[in-house]
């Protein structure tokens, strides 16, 4: 008669192997997990040199940044061009206007529309982060040809154009 509970010691016998039910997604090679980290990476490991520095976060200095380049947009239009959260670029313009990096106005046509611009103070500081964040890409891209370095520029002009055409949304493109 076949005991039906088996003794510790008798062979189990495995069950048979049975096809994966779901999809499989290797993120070590999924591409948009990929630049993620990697924007990640970059992303603080710059920001650690403003931070320390002048007590900025990420989603402040790229207000600065934005605002370093093109004075006078409102927080939405800063949120837009930098593709961060509206609450975030909310947040993150409060804290600057506190500090004095940054100014708010009115819009000279519309009185409802409130932009945005740096200050002396806002300038001084840009005046000191931007060098050094354009130093560290410098030494990013000192690891590809220059070749590859223009490869790269066309290659995320290439993607950018394809979210925008999946999500019917303006490409950014690098300035030439």
């Amino acid at each position: 008669m076949n005991d039906p509970n088996p003794t510790p010691d008798a062979p189990a016998t495995p069950a048979p192997a049975e096809p994966h039910p779901h999809a499989v997604l290797e993120l070590e090679r999924f591409l948009p997990y990929r630049l993620s980290v990697l924007s990640n990476r970059v992303s603080q490991t710059i920001a650690h040199l403003y931070d320390q520095r002048f007590g900025l976060a990420i989603t402040e200095w790229r207000i600065m940044a934005v605002l370093g380049r093109f004075s006078g947009l409102s927080a939405g239009e800063v949120a837009e061009r930098t593709a961060m959260d509206k609450v975030a670029v909310s947040r993150a313009v409060a804290k600057l206007l506190e500090r004095g990096l940054i100014m708010r106005d009115t819009h000279g046509d519309d009185r409802r529309r409130s932009v945005l611009a740096l200050s002396e103070v806002g300038y001084s500081v840009y005046d000191e982060v931007a060098p050094m964040t354009l130093e560290c890409e410098r030494r990013l891209l000192s690891e590809l040809s220059p070749e590859e370095t223009r490869q790269l520029s066309q290659l995320i002009d290439k993607l950018s154009d394809g979210v925008a055409h999946m999500t019917g949304s303006t490409p950014w493109k690098q300035p030439e």
